[in-house]
């Protein structure tokens, strides 16, 4: 085979920053609340004063070592911390504290599925090379900005700095802009799940930042690889992948040069562009930080925090299919969010039936909440009370017609399915006495149609079932109804 035939082959790993969810920062006391005034969460520690020392917040170590587990990484017996040294204006130490070549956890892997329209969805095994703690920097606030209008200048903010984040490095393992996308939304999903942060691409909770080159077939060396920043969500992730993956393969084939550089995402030009050349690990000049100690995680330390993880998504995913009998579809949408799922398995542990809880919970309610901007845990109307609906609407008590009717009060204010409809007097006719004279009321109104179905036209039940309906108010039985009009007909 000729090198013209063969085809190209993109080769993508993420460094996924996770910002850990601690109240305060990695190594002090100040606070990791967002959106304050700039420059009101920062001390001495923060900003690197003579004679201040860090020491490192438990919890950080608590929650990377949790992120860690879930990963299936292995974690280090003993680690350290490091200075990776650069100079730039929203670093206030001219030096970060990061780890290098000991990091708190090595060799995991996760399973993601890959859905994407139009395409069988299949589940792909990522390897993650390592996860480390590190701190944040501050952020720069350029012209352009509300706060510098027409500026020609810069300002900083310190309040991120000492920011405790996690960084997840993937192994190169992906191969196209849809795969990396679904990592990283499994990446955040799962630390959402653990609790350990809120993954709010919109407020810097979870930055990726995405390595990229093609190659000429699986068997190939891999390409200059090239790294990509400045992308706040999943479909940017995408998009970014697939334009560069493009770039690279169109310089190659028009013998143009491809350099190992950092370029930026516009997501109003939907391209890459050039930002700075890439620095390798020599250029930062590492070293062991001499204020910090090593970081040793004992067997039973390690073991009590598995012990606290929760199910994660893909177990869950796999539950709902294999015991609750939902769809593979039904299962992922479910899982997405943590408090979608939990919701989810009250009602079903109140009584409900899984696929009518996930029918009302991914469609009617999951819409409100999105028009409202509110979550499940908001939500007045508790699991217990669409159990309730559920049930009534199983047991002939009402019409799934009258559910949408009283649904709104409900997802609003909440309270009992069965008091609203007996307050409204909604509940649902199932004598057949009563559907049975109405029927016959019905059939001598319309001759002319009773004649036409028993002539072939066996359409026009859902004629009669409509016309039925509506002099109901929807209350009637639709099973009842159904039952009593064909025999009626076919007399």
């Amino acid at each position: 085979m000729s090198e013209s035939d063969l085809t190209w082959e993109a080769v993508i790993g993420l460094e996924t920053h996770v910002q850990l969810g601690t109240n305060s920062k990695i190594f002090t006391a100040a606070s990791t609340t967002f959106g304050d005034e700039p420059n009101t969460h920062i001390d001495p520690i923060v900003c690197g004063l003579p004679g201040t020392l860090p020491v490192l917040n438990q919890k950080v170590l608590q929650y990377a070592v949790k992120a860690a587990l879930a990963l299936n990484l292995n974690i280090a017996e003993q680690s350290k911390f490091d200075r990776k040294q650069y100079f730039y204006p929203d670093l206030p130490k001219n030096y970060q504290i990061s780890q290098f070549d000991e990091p708190i956890a090595e060799d995991g892997w996760i399973d993601v599925e890959v859905a994407e329209k139009g395409k069988e969805t299949y589940t792909k095994k990522v390897g993650i090379e390592r996860l480390h703690m590190e701190e944040d920097a501050g952020k720069l606030v350029h012209a352009g900005s509300d706060r510098l209008a027409g500026s020609t200048h810069s300002l900083v903010d310190y309040n991120r700095a000492g920011v405790a984040l996690a960084e997840i490095v993937s192994k190169p393992d992906l191969r196209t802009g849809r795969e990396a996308a679904e990592y990283a939304a499994e990446i955040r999903r799962i630390m959402r799940y653990l609790g350990v942060s809120d993954g709010n691409m919109q407020e810097g909770s979870l930055r990726c930042d995405v390595n990229i080159s093609v190659r000429q077939g699986p068997n190939a060396p891999f390409g200059t690889k090239v790294e990509i920043k400045n992308m706040n969500s999943f479909s940017a992730i995408q998009k970014a992948c697939e334009y560069e993956i493009q770039r690279q393969i169109n310089a190659y084939e028009n013998a143009e040069l491809v350099v190992q550089e950092t370029r930026l995402w516009d997501e109003s030009k939907q391209l890459t562009k050039s930002m700075r050349s890439k620095e390798g690990s020599s250029d930062y000049r590492y070293f062991p930080d001499p204020d910090l100690g090593p970081i040793e995680v004992s067997k039973e330390l390690r073991e009590s925090w598995r012990a606290e993880l929760p199910e994660l998504p893909a177990a869950k995913r796999t539950r709902y299919i294999e015991e609750l009998g939902l769809s593979a579809y039904d299962a992922r949408v479910l899982t997405d969010e943590y408090s979608m799922a939990y919701y989810f398995e009250e009602v079903v542990s109140s009584g409900a039936d899984a696929k009518s809880g996930s029918n009302w919970i991914t469609g009617d309610i999951a819409a409100y909440l999105k028009s409202t901007r509110q979550s499940f845990v908001d939500l007045p109307f508790k699991p217990k009370q669409l159990a309730e609906m559920i049930n009534m609407i199983n047991d002939g008590k009402i019409s799934g017609k009258i559910a949408k009717e009283i649904l709104p009060e409900l997802l609003a204010h909440g309270g009992s399915p069965q008091k609203i409809v007996a307050d409204r007097g909604l509940g649902m006719i199932s004598d057949p006495e009563v559907i049975t004279e109405i029927i016959d009321e019905l059939l001598k109104d319309h001759p002319n149609e009773v004649e036409a179905f028993r002539a072939g036209k066996k359409k026009l039940q859902g004629f009669f079932v409509g016309q039925l309906m509506k002099k109901t108010s929807g209350k009637a039985d639709p099973k009842l109804v159904n039952k009593i009009l064909i025999k009626k007909l076919s007399d």
